[in-house]
């Protein structure tokens, strides 16, 4: 008898050093910046898909309104309710540190997905799972210059980059990436502004540079919310035809690939959130439920540039 009682003592510890046995409910917390990006609703679907597939999962889903404030409330709050992991999109780099420490201090795992914490903070994470930012602002430069020297013969212009979020991981990544590459060619100006990643903003931004450019040869928009509100400001304006103009945005949102199959927008770069969303939460379950580490602690999707020729290769339809 006393040997049964401790082969059942040892396996009740093993079970609370790995976290969640099979069988038993998980309950997972995600927090993201806002619903208000459709980007997200993709994320967020996907998530609570992959929930559904894997069984036995409860999902606290919470947007934060793009306030980050908010956003480490949220997360404090689902330490206070017991959730058994998290995973993180967060609004800014190092503003939602705080909240990270907490959940490491309540040995709760957190996985980030889509953007990162910054990379030298003093805090623990278990894994990311995101797309290759920096690569997928490359890809956007490197289809401009294509796209210019077939027109000029030679890559020449000047374009127009609408930069996301200050602060916000993909926002600057996108941008480094896409100026490495543009800063290659001298005979191509590049005036860029933030617009926030939102779509109002992209056309405000975007009036104010038809105002004040004579020639505008290309846009490139760091998400497809400031493309398509570019394009409506380019539409609206009298001055440039928006077929005349190369015109490119990052998420291959539905709308977006239906402009692309009309002929007004020229290009988007996918970057896959239901990988991206899905691996994550897979990896997170896995070390819940198995105390298996994943073998990286970064995974990165790289990025595909989507035009009227690939649309098939779009993660979502229309």
């Amino acid at each position: 008898m006393k040997k049964i009682v401790g082969m059942l003592l040892a396996a009740v510890m093993l079970v609370s050093l790995v976290g969640v046995a099979w069988g038993q409910n998980l309950t997972i917390g995600l927090s993201f910046p806002s619903l208000s990006f459709a980007w997200f609703s993709f994320l967020e679907q996907a998530v609570k898909d992959k929930a559904a597939q894997l069984g036995g999962i409860d999902v606290i889903s919470l947007e934060a309104e793009n306030n980050v404030s908010k956003q480490i409330s949220i997360i404090e709050d689902m330490i206070v309710k017991g959730v058994k992991g998290v995973l993180l999109v967060p609004i800014e780099v190092e503003a939602v540190i705080p909240a990270v420490e907490a959940l490491n201090k309540a040995n709760i795992p957190v996985v980030t997905v889509d953007r990162r914490i910054k990379e030298d903070a003093p805090v623990k994470v278990l894994c990311h799972v995101g797309a290759d930012n920096t690569e997928g602002g490359r890809n956007a430069a490197r289809y401009i210059v294509q796209k210019l020297t077939e027109k000029y013969g030679e890559p020449k212009g000047t374009v127009i980059e609408l930069t996301g979020t200050p602060g916000a991981g993909p926002a600057i990544d996108r941008s480094a990436g896409f100026n490495e590459i543009i800063k290659q060619y001298p005979n191509i100006t590049v005036k860029s502004q933030t617009a926030n990643f939102r779509r109002d903003d992209g056309m405000k931004v975007m009036e104010d540079f038809i105002m004040s450019t004579p020639q505008i040869d290309a846009v490139f928009g760091a998400n497809d919310e400031m493309i398509l509100g570019a394009i409506q400001a380019l539409q609206a304006s009298g001055k440039f035809k928006v077929e005349d103009v190369i015109t490119v945005g990052f998420d291959a949102l539905p709308e977006a690939l239906k402009l692309i199959e009309e002929g007004t927008l020229d290009a988007t770069i996918e970057q896959f959130p239901g990988r991206q969303a899905s691996t994550a939460f897979e990896v997170l379950v896995k070390f819940l439920r198995e105390g298996v580490s994943p073998e990286k602690s970064v995974m990165l999707i790289e990025p595909k540039v989507i035009t009227k020729d690939n649309l098939n290769e779009a993660e979502k339809s229309f």
